[in-house]
């Protein structure tokens, strides 16, 4: 656990670079530092306007131990600072200019100047290149932007990559009535990282929920054992950056990214996260997560209740296209409920209340009641009938289960409503819309705490294997075959003759393939015949491999029809082995619909995974086609993923097609690559 109560919860402060002149730095954070505690000590070399000359006078004058310097002071002096700074106690710094890596040249210097002078001292260094970090509920704004000093205390913490990125966050949290509990700007990361705060945030009591914001990962496996501590406790909302290609401008500000936009977020969301795809479904689904945690489930079932009919068409079709039931009120709550409001209203689920009444926390209490219900979410249109928070607080439902309130109106009556619904401790969100992505979010919280259960079976026993020496298919789905795998039937033929022996004892329809380990697409240079019947198609085939200096072919019994996946390992260059799968075949590169898995991954995790597909419903005996065995394609994934993490020499294995026909799986085409092919 990393410990950054120095920079956090510093007993002193103290601004290195000082400055009586507005606008500038030092000047701007004395400013902002002023409101903490006795305020910070002033470091200016000339000693201006009553400032202290040095870091030393500045420290042996102090009322309290300082602990946090922050330096602004030019990259070239910025080394020295910290050395100063430490030798006379300071445990953080904390650097918002920029000059070092990213500009390249002397800064390269500079850059690997502050890294000596870390290392040496062991003082903990916040940046360079961020605008800093804000602790609202101590007072603490160590932040330039001068707008921190109007974010409330909250329960949302911000660990964002990007010191603007962590301001932008906090307003929208601040917007939303959730406030903030810490916000940090990791800028160029060159010693505390995103992974060292999250460990803090595991001990932080004020902060309930944790929004993370990613432009480049440094350390995957670092960043993923973070995430699944942290969610474990509480949950931890992501947002990653780089779905379309910008990495120029990512380059100029804190590097490129580093690793597959989809890796990322797949191994993420395997941690624990909840994955969003932008800043407005990142605060709703904060601001849900600040409520009640639902218990881990594979998926949750919705209860509605609305007071307009429309608004509650909204909310459902969203709740349906993410995935989440809207199931039928039971008849004894519907009997309930019909004592309640007149027949004219739907009452299975959305409950359509018309205009609230007297009933209607009874009617709350009666649909959270229902035994088919996990979440409940209710909306309305502000009105003076009734004040849905109140309405919720009298049902005394939040006790027994996540609830969510959706409103609209004027914003002083939202604002009102907030109010109530803070003192409920319910979450409360403004649309219908924002409360179908704060219930979309509760039911992917739960649905990633389901999947990390380790409760159904450890991952696969190491399997070791002779890895050295070229790799061609034939070996590879050797391999296969000893893993378990079913391959089809064939046969290595070095000449003609045992090429044509071969096609009389396999039968039926062959494949005729070039057999090179140094050549992974063979359907890329006419490598592969296929439906060949006859002496004279062999004959043909054989003739045309030759052409393209085949050595050796295999000949192989080909496959009846099915839906061809691919299964892959490989190590990332981030996050280390990983496991893919997907539509196979041609369709691989045309749909790119796959799911991804760090490794080691548990049996649950893994079987979870073809129902991440968007084509899914063709594994599921779609028109009377083959039904994929998910036990079985679990087994297979944590085996070859075994493979991979106990034999360092091999470097990827890929099964593409792996075609799911009625008798089960066969992989047709196999390729293994190891270091030193």
């Amino acid at each position: 656990m990393t410990d950054l109560d120095s920079l956090f919860n510093p007993a002193g402060t103290m601004v290195v670079g000082a400055s009586s002149t507005p606008g500038k730095l030092g000047a701007v954070m004395a400013s902002s530092l002023a409101t903490y505690r006795s305020g910070p000590a002033l470091v200016n070399s000339r000693g201006i306007d009553g400032m202290h000359r040095s870091i030393a006078d500045a420290v042996a004058a102090a009322p309290d131990t300082i602990d946090l310097a922050v330096l602004c002071v030019p990259a070239a002096a910025t080394a020295q600072a910290i050395r100063e700074s430490a030798a006379h106690g300071v445990k953080s710094a904390l650097v918002c200019s920029g000059g070092f890596a990213e500009a390249g040249g002397e800064g390269l210097d500079f850059d690997a100047q502050v890294r000596s002078a870390v290392t040496e001292t062991g003082i903990r260094l916040l940046g360079p290149n961020t605008s800093g970090f804000f602790v609202p509920r101590l007072g603490l704004r160590a932040s330039f932007v001068p707008g921190v000093t109007s974010l409330d205390p909250g329960s949302v913490a911000v660990v964002a990559a990007s010191g603007g990125i962590n301001h932008v966050l906090s307003f929208h949290l601040q917007s939303a009535g959730v406030g903030v509990s810490l916000g940090v700007g990791i800028g160029a990361g060159l010693d505390i990282t995103a992974p060292d705060v999250l460990d803090y945030l595991v001990g932080d009591t004020a902060t309930r929920a944790v929004v993370l914001h990613l432009e480049t990962v440094s350390d995957g496996p670092r960043l993923l054992d973070a995430v699944r501590r942290l969610s474990s406790v509480k949950p931890v909302i992501a947002l990653v950056i780089g779905r379309n290609d910008v990495s120029e401008f990512a380059q100029s500000h804190t590097g490129a990214l580093a690793t597959s936009w989809h890796t990322t977020r797949a191994v993420l969301r395997q941690a624990g996260a909840v994955v969003v795809d932008n800043e407005t479904e990142l605060v709703d689904a904060a601001t849900a997560l600040c409520g009640r945690r639902p218990a881990p489930s594979p998926e949750l079932s919705a209860g509605l209740v609305t007071g307009q009919a429309g608004p509650g068409l909204l909310i459902s079709d969203a709740l349906y296209g993410n995935g989440i039931g809207l199931p039928r009120l039971t008849e004894d709550s519907m009997r309930e409920i019909g004592t309640l409001l007149p027949p004219i209203t739907f009452q299975g689920n959305p409950v359509d209340t018309g205009r609230p009444g007297p009933g209607y926390p009874q009617i709350l209490r009666t649909v959270a009641e229902d035994p088919s219900i996990d979440v409940l979410g209710v909306y309305g249109i502000t009105e003076p009938v009734i004040s849905l928070p109140d309405a919720v607080a009298e049902a005394g439902v939040a006790d027994g289960l996540p609830v969510l309130i959706g409103v609209d109106g004027p914003d002083e009556e939202i604002r009102a409503a907030r109010t109530k619904a803070a003192a409920a401790g319910v979450p409360l969100l403004v649309g219908p819309g924002a409360l179908a992505r704060g219930i979309g979010a509760l039911a992917a919280d739960a649905r990633s705490q389901y999947l990390r259960s380790t409760e159904d079976g450890d991952p696969a026993e190491p399997v070791r294997i002779d890895a050295g020496g070229p790799w061609d298919e034939a070996r590879s789905k050797d391999l296969l075959d000893d893993l378990g795998f079913a391959t089809p039937d064939r046969r290595v033929c070095s000449t003609r003759a045992e090429a044509h022996a071969a096609l009389t004892e396999l039968g039926g329809r062959v494949a005729v393939k070039l057999l090179d380990a140094a050549v992974l697409h063979k359907t890329e240079i006419g490598g592969v015949h296929l439906g060949i019947t006859s002496p004279e198609e062999l004959d043909a085939a054989f003739d045309a491999l030759v052409r393209i200096n085949a050595r050796q072919v295999l000949v192989e019994r080909m496959a009846d029809g099915g839906v061809d996946l691919v299964l892959g390992v490989r190590r990332d260059p981030v996050f280390g082995p990983i496991a893919v799968l997907g539509l196979g075949g041609i369709a691989t590169e045309v749909f790119a619909d796959s799911t991804i898995r760090s490794l080691p991954v548990t049996p649950r995790s893994a079987a979870a995974m073809p129902d991440e597909l968007a084509a899914a419903a063709l594994l599921r005996g779609f028109r009377s086609g083959p039904t994929l065995d998910v036990t079985e394609i679990a087994r297979l994934i944590s085996v070859l993923g075994s493979v991979l993490e106990t034999n360092p020499v091999i470097s990827e294995i890929e099964i593409n097609p792996l075609r799911l026909q009625d008798t089960g799986l066969t992989a047709l085409d196999a390729v293994v690559i190891s270091e030193e092919n």
